[in-house]
């Protein structure tokens, strides 16, 4: 995927009409610069939990703040559900521009993956993509994007080996618009000091907390990882805890059922 995707071009709509908050249109054109975030959301699945529009906002500041608000985002949404999308927008006080193309023109000039995944691209002044993936759900991919624009080449840190106490973790039945909460005990069982980068969650409706930032060799740290239960039914989320661990990354399963 990365390999077919390294240096091509994004082509984009030759008059796409751009929007804040789903409300007022705006006189808004892609701009032309050395660097320039593409994210395209198709209406597949739960949009709330693509889009965590509270992380994207803390990744455009960061993004800012390196580049002295020389790197612009550019959104195209697809959307089922206007007025599910308008409420996340306002919601999370989203008021960047955001293209709604209801006749997914850009994906057919485009052909995107369908994993979401790789649906947001790092490109260059020419729209060639430098960088593929979602920083927001990946924080190895964040990294790869910060370090493009900085042009940092960075020595990794020595590997660890880090164990969670379980796998999975069972919440039971939790009441709607409930919080509930789970410990996670992470076990450093390698030899080098365990250097947490940070945590991602599969939906806004997951929180971890911690107060450390290492774990040394053979101790123990907990995560506290809270669901607030939404919509009645079953329910299945994930966590990915990033590190200086094998593959960069371990990822945790949690589920449960809410009930009225």
């Amino acid at each position: 995927m990365v390999n077919e995707w390294n240096n091509k071009e994004i082509c984009f709509p030759a008059h796409p009409v751009f929007t804040r908050q789903l409300t007022d249109t705006v006189l808004y054109r892609i701009p032309k610069s050395d660097y320039k975030v593409v994210v395209f959301v198709d209406s597949v699945g739960c949009v709330s939990c693509k889009l965590q529009l509270s992380r994207w906002k803390e990744f455009m500041h960061e993004v800012d703040s390196l580049s002295d608000g020389a790197v612009p985002f550019v959104f195209f949404f697809q959307s089922k559900d206007l007025r599910e999308l308008r409420y996340i927008l306002k919601c999370d006080g989203f008021s960047h521009p955001v293209c709604i193309d209801t006749d997914d023109e850009f994906n057919r000039l485009n052909h995107f993956p369908g994993e979401m995944m790789f649906q947001t691209f790092l490109v260059d002044s020419e729209n060639r993509v430098k960088v593929i993936g979602n920083p927001i759900h990946n924080l190895s991919v964040k990294d790869l994007y910060l370090k493009e624009l900085a042009g940092i080449k960075s020595d990794p840190l020595p590997v660890t080996t880090v164990h969670s106490d379980s796998v999975e973790y069972h919440y039971g039945t939790v009441g709607e618009n409930q919080t509930e909460s789970k410990k996670v005990i992470l076990h450093n069982t390698g030899k080098e000091v365990f250097r947490i980068k940070g945590v991602t969650t599969s939906c806004d409706c997951m929180t971890v907390e911690y107060g450390w930032d290492e774990i040394q060799p053979g101790e123990s740290a907990v995560l506290t990882v809270k669901y607030k239960a939404e919509e009645p039914g079953d329910f299945w989320r994930t966590i990915t805890i990033y590190g200086n661990i094998p593959d960069q990354s371990i990822t945790l399963d949690f589920w449960g059922i809410v009930r009225k």
